[in-house]
């Protein structure tokens, strides 16, 4: 009986410590877990989120000229080689509507806004309700008279220099004496405003044998340029010597009532005029139109390199000028083949 009692006593520990030994082990299981975790917490790192796609909304003045649809291509041919959501807004030529495409793009929580302001005062509230919602601004073309805080860059064209330039011009053609008249862009816009203080500066300080014997908006259009310079030729028709035209359509439209008028246009009558979009080139090598002041339009490129920079945070000059030249009826025909607008 000792001999079995001492038998199962050995049994039943052989068992125990089995038992002890399997427990012991268990945690070696538990340690193959971190692994696992390892695995997870590295495929995180992987998902990296998409590069933000730029929301922009653009407030654009109409298509009243060659000029406007050039400008207008290139916003929404950039926006598209870009990748870039666009929220395009044609206001016709209509301050209240650009006011209103500019409180829609509050609402839609754009992260910039662009503008071609149609004119340069009563812009202050609207522009103050983007900065309060902290959207930044971008005035594209033309200026607005709002203080410099509402607004972070103006890219385009400096119009009183391009006054000047037309006004050397003009005194140029008509060996520095003569009766001029005038044809003006948009009552309050930046660009008619600006090119009527450059030219008239450079008259009156250098050239005071050219006298400015009329002057009226013609609005931008040719359609409109053609009916002033109509009245112009009924009332001075003998008198003008040279026609000044804040903008190349309003130029094409004087030719046409010229024409009509029966004096021949480019010689009876000097003609400068600002934009060099395509129609004044063929205008110039038909010659009935002297010189043209170039108005770069095709400002999409810059426009959206400054809003990508305004996103990432870097700071821009408050004044972005594009580069432009002046071009002469002697090489137009060399000239129209590169033009782009």
């Amino acid at each position: 009986m000792k001999k079995l009692f001492a038998m199962l006593l050995t049994g039943t520990m052989m068992l125990t410590m089995a038992g002890c030994a399997k427990s012991v082990n268990a945690p070696a299981e538990t340690s193959a877990k971190p692994a696992e975790t390892k695995t997870v917490e590295t495929k995180t790192e992987e998902a990296k989120p998409e590069n933000k796609k730029l929301v922009i909304g653009f407030a654009q003045i109409g298509a009243e000229s060659e000029w406007r649809t050039a400008c207008t291509n290139s916003i929404k041919g950039e926006a598209e080689k870009l990748g870039i959501d666009l929220k395009f807004s044609d206001a016709q030529q209509k301050q209240e509507n650009q006011i209103k495409a500019i409180r829609s793009f509050i609402a839609q929580k754009v992260d910039v806004i662009g503008i071609s302001p149609v004119v340069e005062s009563g812009w202050e509230t609207v522009f103050k309700e983007a900065k309060d919602a902290g959207i930044p601004i971008v005035l594209v073309d033309r200026n607005a008279d709002v203080p410099e805080d509402l607004y972070v860059t103006r890219i385009g064209s400096d119009f009183k220099d391009e006054g000047k330039k037309a006004a050397e011009e003009m005194a140029q053609l008509l060996g520095g004496k003569g009766s001029i008249v005038e044809l003006q862009g948009t009552v309050g816009s930046a660009a008619a405003t600006d090119r009527l203080v450059g030219f008239k500066e450079v008259i009156e300080a250098k050239y005071p044998e050219i006298k400015i014997i009329k002057s009226q908006t013609g609005d931008f259009t040719r359609a409109k340029g053609k009916e002033v310079m109509e009245a112009f030729l009924k009332s001075d028709g003998k008198n003008i010597q040279g026609l000044y035209a804040h903008n190349d359509d309003m130029a094409i439209g004087a030719i046409q009532a010229i024409e009509e008028y029966g004096l021949k246009p480019g010689e009876d009558i000097k003609i400068v005029s600002v934009d060099a979009v395509k129609g004044a080139f063929e205008a110039m090598i038909a010659g009935k139109l002297n010189v043209t002041v170039e108005c770069n339009p095709l400002l999409g490129p810059q426009f959206y390199d400054v809003c990508q920079k305004i996103m990432n945070g870097e700071s821009v000059p408050k004044y972005i000028p594009s580069e432009e030249g002046v071009y002469r009826q002697e090489t137009a025909a060399a000239d129209l083949p590169s033009r782009q607008y």
